[in-house]
């Protein structure tokens, strides 16, 4: 399975390289932005390494890491992604805070999860408890809460 561009209709999710941590650490500095991913806005040199290991993959036979960045006219505002084994995907999104409440993390997601499914994937994604904004969006796409728990966050399962 490789990542190919997806285009929704106000949207482009490209395939990520290691030369877009140059732009994407501005777009994840804020530190609100890591309340419920965790961590701290990395730097440029450290999205570059995170971003070589992602374009690298797992190395885990039997797991795909699928990463993209959302790109309104062309600039970058975010990134979704899907880690696949066997036949399920988890997949998340996140905008950066400027560009929040403009429902374009809804459009990436609807166009991820899409993509996911026209290649016969179960499709989930893991939300912190309190993450109203994640679970609106989980909502608007079509997944659906469970009573599963993963490291402490809840499971929504596309139906």
């Amino acid at each position: 399975m490789r990542v190919e561009p997806i285009v929704t209709e106000r949207l482009e999710l490209t395939p990520l390289r290691v030369e877009d941590a140059d732009t994407m650490a501005a777009v994840l500095a804020d530190e609100r932005l890591h309340e419920f991913i965790g961590g701290h806005p990395a730097t440029v040199e450290e999205l570059r390494g995170r971003y070589t290991r992602q374009v690298a993959g797992p190395g885990r036979p039997g797991e795909i890491w699928l990463n993209w960045i959302v790109r309104v006219a062309g600039e970058p505002v975010g990134y979704v992604q899907a880690t696949v084994v066997d036949t399920s995907a988890d997949v998340a999104w996140v905008i950066g805070t400027p560009w929040q409440g403009r429902g374009y993390a809804t459009e990436a997601a609807a166009g991820l999860v899409a993509w996911l499914r026209d290649r016969g994937l179960a499709t989930f994604a893991t939300i912190a408890p309190g993450h109203r904004a994640s679970e609106r969006v989980a909502a608007a796409v079509g997944l659906t809460v469970t009573d599963e728990l993963v490291d402490g966050e809840r499971v929504w399962r596309l139906e």
